[in-house]
């Protein structure tokens, strides 16, 4: 049974921490998702992202979202961590590690709960521009 920890927060990430804990004697891989704030976005320049959440119902989400991958690859770990709150440039907003006996496994699993995070649970983001607008955006 896959251990499995989610997490949503207004301080910053410890992917470092994060990346530790899932490590396991049992898996051979460990793999390491980070998505951080970048400055271009079709062309536009952004200078900061506010995610907002309802915090109990993204959680929720999470963990179902982790324990669906443990039912699908051998996950020995998982771990979601995702922030709220405004972010800058170069700021981490979502880390995932999964570990498992073998990459391909630790791969497909990490690959499976990033995109499928972006696309489910409640989380929006509104783009700050350098030219002083904004728009909320959602998978």
């Amino acid at each position: 049974m896959a251990e499995i920890r989610v997490e949503l927060r207004r301080e910053p990430i410890d992917h470092a921490a994060l990346t530790e804990w899932v490590r396991s004697d049992q898996a051979g891989a460990v793999v390491l998702f980070l998505g951080t704030v970048r400055e271009l976005t079709d062309g536009r320049r952004t200078v900061a992202l506010d995610y907002e959440a309802y915090p109990e119902m993204a959680r929720r989400s999470m963990q179902e979202l982790a324990e669906q991958a443990a039912a699908r690859w051998p996950v020995i770990r998982a771990g979601l961590s995702h922030r709220f709150g405004r972010l800058e440039l170069g700021e981490v907003s979502v880390a995932v590690a999964v570990s498992c006996p073998h990459r391909d496994q630790a791969f497909e699993a990490g690959r499976f709960l990033i995109d499928t995070l972006k696309q489910v649970v409640p989380i929006w983001k509104q783009e700050n521009w350098s030219d002083g607008t904004q728009e909320w955006v959602h998978s």
